[in-house]
């Protein structure tokens, strides 16, 4: 079993490295698991009923005396009682969260996609989970075992030291055959800003595909392509598989090879992110980056280099570290035409097909490498520079001449060509 640290909100870290429960722990895991779905279960199709009746939802309170309290004292439910009654709320207050944050969506009071209805879970997903909160009376001594109620102590191998009292853990299996234990620590302002002090940078950034990413300075970073460089062995597993016979052991064994495949190419894919987007926080005290349609570009031809580039998780990472030391995050907005501005005179020009990487502004001449040129204008259109004390400041556009057709006022940056 992995362990990790990490604080409430925003930010909560994945484990790195998993363990070994013995075989009667996973049995009193699997209990844990399937208890808590039971009662997730439960809650929904309460609320369902509720629904189609046309009566009022019942509260928590209810729910609880319910579906577990009495429940317990039925033959049918009686193995509730076999697992620790803090994982069976903790499993309410997840269906009453799966139910506030549906009603939000649907007022439009929740950023993001309209959210669905929450579904009944199955024994056969991909994640199970289970959660412990302090009252639980679980814990935890240096880098020793994990205890947990009616389950033991686990052996646990660290990922790194906690630094500070956990108030919950998490117990997580996936599919793969993993599992991990994701602990919730608070943090110390003080201490996150001692690790990340000011910095009097900004950059820019374009994200791609042939390239990672590209920075307004010309760097660029490769894409190292997870997926595509395990194509050949995730198809000798996936076509292995395909040749079980459903519902045997074989086939229970074959599943876990292609899951573990994906798994470690997922893994390699978060750490490459996790890297690259501690160092340009670590560097840069303002960071632009643009709002791309990652949803739209996912369903064209180039829809497996786009998933296997991850751009979302990435993003998804910058916006909470810059969150928690400081940083100021902004993006640029996805219909600004960054490809085609003149990141020198801010000439618009025509539209540019993917395979121009480089082309010559008919304003003042300048030769504009694509992806360096869209960093700078992300840049630019996110309006982040950093004043001399390392504050992050917005200039103001200047409005173009008359006499300047096509221009947008953009001051020349790297000098004029």
């Amino acid at each position: 079993m992995g362990g990790a640290a990490g604080p409430p909100q925003p930010y909560r870290r994945g484990p790195q490295r998993h363990g070994y429960p013995d075989h009667a722990q996973r049995d009193a895991l699997a209990r844990a698991f399937g208890c808590a779905r039971v009662v997730f279960n439960d809650a929904v199709r309460a609320r369902e009923d509720a629904g189609a009746a046309g009566d009022r939802f019942p509260k928590a309170g209810e729910l609880s005396t319910r579906l577990i309290t009495r429940a317990k004292q039925t033959e049918a439910r009686s193995w509730l009682g076999e697992v620790s009654a803090v994982v069976l709320q903790q499993s309410l207050r997840d269906a009453e969260a799966a139910y506030k944050n549906f009603f939000a969506s649907l007022k439009g009071e929740r950023k993001g996609p309209r959210l669905g209805a929450p579904r009944f879970k199955s024994r056969k997903d991909a994640r199970q989970s289970i959660r412990f909160t302090a009252n639980a009376r679980w814990s935890v001594t240096g880098n020793g075992p994990l205890s947990l109620p009616k389950i033991g102590a686990v052996k646990v191998k660290w990922s790194r030291t906690l630094p500070a009292t956990p108030t919950s853990v998490t117990v997580v299996k996936d599919a793969a055959g993993r599992y991990f234990a994701s602990f919730v620590i608070d943090t110390d302002p003080a201490a996150d800003a001692a690790r990340m002090p000011d910095s009097g940078q900004a950059v820019g950034i374009d994200l791609g595909l042939t390239h990672f990413a590209i920075l307004d300075d010309g760097t660029k970073i490769d894409s190292l392509r997870f997926l595509r460089r395990a194509e050949k062995k995730l198809k000798q597993a996936q076509r292995e598989l395909s040749r079980k016979q459903k519902g045997s052991k074989n086939r229970e064994k074959a599943r876990l090879t292609v899951a573990r495949a994906h798994a470690r190419v997922a893994d390699a894919r978060r750490e490459f992110h996790h890297q690259l987007s501690a160092k340009l926080i670590r560097e840069n005290q303002a960071i632009g980056v643009e709002d791309l349609a990652v949803n739209a570009l996912a369903r064209t031809r180039l829809a497996k280099s786009v998933h296997d580039a991850g751009w979302s998780q990435f993003v998804a990472m910058l916006v909470y570290k810059a969150d928690r030391y400081g940083r100021t995050l902004t993006k640029a907005g996805r219909f600004v035409p960054t490809s085609r501005t003149c990141s020198y005179c801010g000439h618009l020009d025509g539209p540019k097909p993917l395979h121009i990487r480089e082309w010559t502004c008919p304003a003042c001449g300048a030769l504009l490498d694509r992806d360096i040129n869209s960093a700078r204008n992300v840049k630019r259109a996110a309006g982040l520079t950093v004043s001399a004390c390392g504050a992050p400041i917005r200039p103001e556009l200047v409005l173009a001449q008359r006499n300047e057709a096509g221009s947008h006022g953009f001051p020349p940056e790297g000098g004029a060509a």
